[in-house]
């Protein structure tokens, strides 16, 4: 049986990239299983800090949901593909592993779906990204209307779901949809390299900031900082907070114990 995910596993970094070209990386119910049977298998590496999203060869990140699957598909098996989705890609967000989207080519619905579920995107110079299931008689249902929305705000995110355009890198990188456009042979060394910084800072604090913004963004104000307070307290008593503060004060690099 073919596998569609390859991992290429670091120490505590990832990459998952998803290896279907003839079909421009497109996700289908058995790349999405695979998916996210790969990403639970990382999660339960106590040392695993980043995962890095990719497509195999040199044209796409992902083109999205399998167009002929979807067709195919009678209204009962659409419900459980879209959730199965959502699953997918809220497992991800919520995940305590940050996730960086490399996108080394067409990412268009459920690929640029896929990324915008990621903490950050790193597009090539190449890249095009959109929404454009309206084209075809579907709308973005992985969470696209939903998370474009909050990213780069009601107007753009409307205007990206409703015309189904497709822009360049840099038109992402200006509407705030990426945030970095580097060359195409400089992607994952970047994305590395953005993994390494991230790796070298205090895991608990890292993890605990990502849950006060991901459960913050979905309440109002007052509540997302309620539950910022409540996440700073918990980092507050590990540990690594009274290494972290020591170490600064005696000029030295902390030595974190994740604890």
């Amino acid at each position: 049986m073919a596998s569609w995910i390859r991992s290429d596993r670091r120490v505590q970094t990832a990459i998952l990239t998803i290896d279907k070209p003839p079909t421009l990386n497109a996700i289908d119910p058995g790349v999405l299983g695979e998916l996210e049977e790969a990403f639970i298998e990382l999660e339960r590496d106590p040392q695993m800090r980043v995962v890095i999203f990719t497509g195999a060869g040199e044209k796409a990140f992902s083109a999205g949901g399998d167009i002929r699957a979807m067709r195919d598909m009678s209204p009962t098996e659409g419900r459980h593909f879209v959730e199965r989705g959502h699953e997918v890609l809220n497992r991800i967000e919520r995940s305590r592993l940050i996730s960086i989207a490399a996108i080394n080519g067409y990412a268009f619905g459920g690929g640029t779906e896929l990324a915008l579920a990621c903490d950050l995107r790193v597009a090539a110079e190449k890249a095009r990204l959109g929404l454009p299931e309206v084209t075809i008689g579907l709308f973005p249902g992985w969470g696209g209307t939903q998370r474009i929305t909050r990213l780069v705000g009601a107007g753009r995110g409307k205007y990206l779901v409703f015309t189904g355009e497709q822009v360049t890198a840099p038109v992402a990188l200006e509407m705030g949809v990426v945030n970095n456009v580097v060359s195409n042979a400089e992607l994952i060394q970047t994305c590395l390299a953005i993994a390494e910084r991230i790796c070298k800072n205090s895991q608990r604090a890292v993890e605990q900031a990502k849950i006060a913004i991901i459960h913050g963004l979905e309440q109002p104000l007052h509540y997302g900082l309620r539950i910022e307070i409540e996440s700073w307290l918990v980092n507050f008593a590990t540990e690594d907070r009274v290494e972290g503060l020591t170490a600064f004060l005696e000029k030295r690099p902390p030595q974190w114990k994740n604890r």
